[in-house]
């Protein structure tokens, strides 16, 4: 059964040290609509939690003993039986691994010593498929890490050729850090209806959050559109 809208978020907290458990989870446990279901002190331990206890959201560190975050990130969003979304918990917000995480599935990053407010209202954000940073920032990341590649020229793909060329569009504007309400702008519709086209992206794309159409973009040559 999937879960319902009124459902609590369920977060699973993995970081080797207890202290930092321990905060967030005080933080998050005194929100009504999240619930912490369990911690893991490595990455395999977040694996098996993600899973076993059906998580919503895991908060990943990247540097854990044996298997670590960006590892562990790989294997549950690889695993169908999983539906976590991750969020990456770094002490830099420019860290060297920052892109490979994004290219393991993490759908966004937070830094350890974040204000309260802020580490729910991420949490809510990546479980509604939002981006958790704000859209400019996402693609200065992203721009960062990838000129860091051997340029790639416009790749023919089937999946980009199954969008309409609205949809299209929406993922040319996704690309260059427009919000939902800037690309209704830019169309002159409504925001409803931004929402449908980003939604209909993502699934034709095969990609879990906007973040990753992001990052879908510029690897296939739509970032100088």
């Amino acid at each position: 059964m999937s879960p319902s809208a009124s459902d609590p978020t369920k977060v699973l907290i993995a970081d080797d040290q207890a202290l930092v458990r321990r905060g967030f989870r005080m933080i998050l446990e005194i929100e009504p609509d999240v619930d912490v279901v369990g911690e893991a002190s490595d990455g395999q331990g977040a694996v098996t939690g993600a899973r076993d206890l059906a998580a919503d959201i895991v908060l990943m560190d990247v540097r854990m003993p044996g298997v670590d975050g960006i590892e562990a990130t790989r294997q549950i969003t690889a695993d169908n039986r999983c539906r976590a979304k991750v969020i990456m918990l770094t002490t830099f917000d420019m860290d060297d691994y920052v892109y490979d995480a994004l290219q393991a599935g993490a759908s966004g990053f937070l830094l350890k010593d974040i204000q309260p407010e802020m580490l729910v209202a991420g949490v809510h954000a990546v479980h509604a498929g939002e981006s958790l940073l704000a859209p400019t920032v996402t693609r200065r990341m992203i721009e960062t890490f990838l000129d860091r590649r051997p340029p790639r020229g416009r790749v023919d793909d089937a999946r980009l050729r199954s969008l309409t060329e609205r949809e299209r569009q929406t993922l040319e504007l996704i690309a260059r850090g427009l919000s939902n309400t800037e690309i209704a702008e830019a169309f002159v519709v409504s925001e409803a209806t931004v929402k449908t086209h980003v939604g209909r992206v993502l699934t034709k794309l095969g990609v879990r959050d906007r973040v990753h159409a992001v990052i879908y973009a510029y690897e296939h040559g739509l970032n100088s559109a």
